[in-house]
């Protein structure tokens, strides 16, 4: 079950964190993935893992808020079955202490560089005969999170265009779902922990956790296979959904 052998896979931020699980359990499961990643070295050190592990992997180092760089990416990948919009940023701020220079930084990697990612790889999924594309959104997308004006902007954005886009391919046999985690233990959260609250690292971490009823963080291994099954035959049914993987934060947090 599960199986994505003979499938090529395009991974949006493939080099950590979500995006780095799930590229390596796409592999695992046969999958040639495709890495586009803004840290080249990051990419190349998921490359070499899973290699390492027996699978095929390609990496691509290019700027997802960039057009003109994704679609030259997608040429040279040429054919694809499954896209996965992985790639992100996080910010803090409300909507009267967010810049204008952060509240557009987050657009355009965010919501911009999801829809380049859509533009250039719907065509060519078109050209296969079908395909799945996976959008990670957020919890924030979904209900207020403090803090995070211009995150849940541009989650909101990628869940809307979920829709959008499973709506109008569905006569291509394009399905289009998002998923949307809450708290994720990444380096990112270990990086983002210590900037933004230096000295308080293990309070912080724990407060955190202790966010979701279920009492603590998700893995990235978690996620990633929830995506595998999305992106499977065997979720061939399904479209034009979110699935919240969250701990229980949305529907048991009182």
């Amino acid at each position: 079950m599960f199986s994505l052998q003979n499938k090529h896979a395009v991974i949006t931020g493939g080099g950590s964190g979500i995006g780095k699980a799930i590229a390596e359990t796409f592999a695992k499961q046969g999958a040639s993935v495709h890495i586009i990643e803004l840290n080249e070295e990051n990419g190349r050190q998921t490359v070499a893992s899973i290699e390492k592990a027996g699978g095929k992997a390609y990496a691509y180092q290019g700027d997802i808020s960039d057009q003109h760089q994704v679609m030259h990416i997608f040429n040279q990948i040429g054919s694809l079955d499954i896209l996965v919009n992985c790639a992100g940023i996080a910010h803090i701020g409300k909507a009267d202490t967010t810049s204008v220079e952060d509240f557009t930084n987050v657009f355009n990697i965010n919501v911009k560089g999801t829809y380049n990612s859509l533009h250039a790889a719907i065509p060519l999924l078109k050209k296969k005969g079908g395909g799945v594309i996976l959008n990670v959104a957020s919890i924030a997308a979904l209900v207020g999170i403090p803090d995070r004006f211009a995150y849940s902007m541009s989650k909101g954005a990628v869940y809307a265009m979920t829709l959008s886009v499973a709506r109008d391919y569905l006569q291509e046999n394009i399905r289009c779902n998002s998923i949307s985690p809450a708290r994720v233990h990444t380096p990112f959260v270990d990086g983002f922990i210590a900037k933004n609250y230096p000295g308080k690292e293990k309070e912080m971490f724990e407060k955190l956790s202790l966010s979701q009823p279920i009492g603590r963080m998700g893995s990235t291994e978690e996620i990633a296979a929830l995506a595998l099954y999305l992106c499977s035959d065997e979720a061939s049914f399904i479209s034009g959904n979110d699935y919240p993987i969250d701990g229980g934060f949305i529907k048991l947090n009182n």
